[in-house]
């Protein structure tokens, strides 16, 4: 929890030197409390006053990276248990797994599927962000072998999964340069574990089955010199999962309670493709940092990159498009030309149900703020006057002959006006935009 200006006064020398820049410490301290001054500024500070500001201006949930390049993720950093309190910062990380119990050919083709676990879903590129080794032949040598063909056929960021201290320490050292995410350390091996995490660089994940258990168990891994930590909680039912994994964050995030103040890991690799869909959109929800599947279907592994893409945007910021004309298939000066909003899930699907049509057209985009076509009209962010400035910024005097504009039909109440603004004729088109396609048969 941050101090407040009185606390921070109170860790000064109070001496009143002038040399920070500021009249008296206590002025020094309301700017430091305020973000507007740094403790450097201060000479006369002792190590130890450093040492705890710096602990309690720490972020409640720290960062943790693993991955090379462009391919690194980031984990943690949160500070807030809802998204509309603010908004979440780092996108929950998925991974598929790759069975050491593989090899040669097999495993190669395991790893291309999940590379090619990537898909392009209302203007945005989804995909998953890493991949697991799990070592399920109970090897070292196979598994470090596993790892290895991992870092020579894919980019992705790596997670290496054993509960054998021995086979995380092989693998690890021949894969360190890629930072792969350990997994993971229990009570019964933090020892050994937090030795390999340290000696090879590389983050770890800390295992129990209870929010007190991690909270120990962290402590004890800490201590061992590893800061980059991982929460898992293991062996229970999704209901306590999701449970405990919300009380960790509480915790960590309103009551400042450090031993619990890391990003999280859940395995679901047990289940139904479908069992594991569905598990995994609800640990996006609550609070899963990182969801590691075993199944590479690409029908289930698009749920859980849509519930990303849903709790993770900016809810301050709506997913948006350029708001322009734009063109489906190769219109000409008699094709229809259609209007909606930038807001991006409203184009997308209304480009989508255009293409279907097979209906050669133009589509006019116009700028709510990223807002939906009734949301829009009922901020007044679609209104005629609106719609009469797009259409003379895009020029679309020029683009048709026919002077005809449809309009979704969930604004049909605003046509009488836009005719009177515009000039043009106005023609309501469906309320669904699913019903486009056999609209623009008819019309065009």
């Amino acid at each position: 929890m941050a101090l407040t200006g009185l606390q921070i006064f109170k860790l000064l020398p109070k001496n009143n030197c002038k040399k920070c820049g500021k009249p008296t410490c206590l002025a020094f301290a309301m700017a430091l409390a305020q973000k507007k001054a740094s403790l450097d500024e201060c000479p006369e500070a002792s190590q130890e006053t450093r040492a705890t500001l710096a602990e309690a201006s720490a972020p409640p949930m720290r960062a943790v990276r693993f991955g090379a390049g462009a391919h690194e993720v980031q984990l943690g950093m949160e500070t807030v248990l809802f998204r509309h309190e603010e908004k979440f910062y780092s996108p929950t990380v998925i991974a598929v797994s790759v069975s050491d119990g593989l090899a040669g050919d097999a495993l190669k083709a395991r790893i291309r599927a999940v590379n090619a676990l990537q898909f392009d879903r209302v203007g945005t590129h989804i995909r998953v962000n890493a991949v697991a080794v799990v070592n399920d032949s109970g090897s070292a040598a196979a598994f470090a072998a596993a790892a290895e063909t991992v870092k020579a056929t894919s980019k992705l960021a790596m997670i290496l999964v054993s509960e054998a201290p021995e086979a995380l320490g092989a693998a690890a050292a021949r894969v360190k340069d890629v930072r792969p995410l350990l997994a993971c350390a229990t009570a019964a091996t933090a020892d050994a574990v937090a030795k390999i995490a340290k000696e090879n660089n590389c983050p770890l994940v800390a295992a129990s089955s209870s929010p007190d258990g991690l909270a120990d168990l962290t402590e004890k891994i800490k201590a061992a010199g590893v800061e980059d930590i991982v929460l898992c909680l293991k062996g229970l039912r999704i209901k306590d999962e999701l449970y405990g994994l919300t009380v960790a964050r509480a915790a960590a995030l309103k009551k400042t309670f450090r031993p619990l103040g890391y990003p999280t890991l859940s395995l679901v690799l047990e289940g139904t493709p479908e069992a594991q869909a569905g598990k995994a959109a609800a640990l996006v929800c609550k609070y899963a940092g990182v969801v590691v599947l075993a199944t590479a279907e690409p029908w289930a592994i698009l749920p859980a990159l849509t519930a990303i893409m849903n709790i993770y945007t900016d809810p301050q910021k709506p997913v948006q498009v350029e708001p322009k004309v734009y063109t489906i298939g190769e219109p000409t000066d008699g094709s229809p030309l259609l209007l909606t909003t930038n807001f991006s899930l409203t184009y997308y699907t209304v480009e989508s149900d255009a293409e279907a049509s097979r209906v050669p057209c133009y589509i006019l985009v116009v700028d709510t703020e990223g807002t939906s076509v009734l949301t829009a009209y009922s901020g007044d962010k679609l209104n005629e006057k609106v719609v009469a400035d797009a259409m003379k910024k895009c020029d679309v005097e020029h683009l048709v002959k026919h002077r005809k504009l449809i309009i979704p039909g969930y604004v049909a109440v605003m046509s009488g006006k836009l005719e009177e603004e515009t000039g043009w004729e106005i023609l309501v088109g469906p309320r669904e935009s699913s019903m486009l396609p056999k609209y623009l048969q008819d019309v065009a």
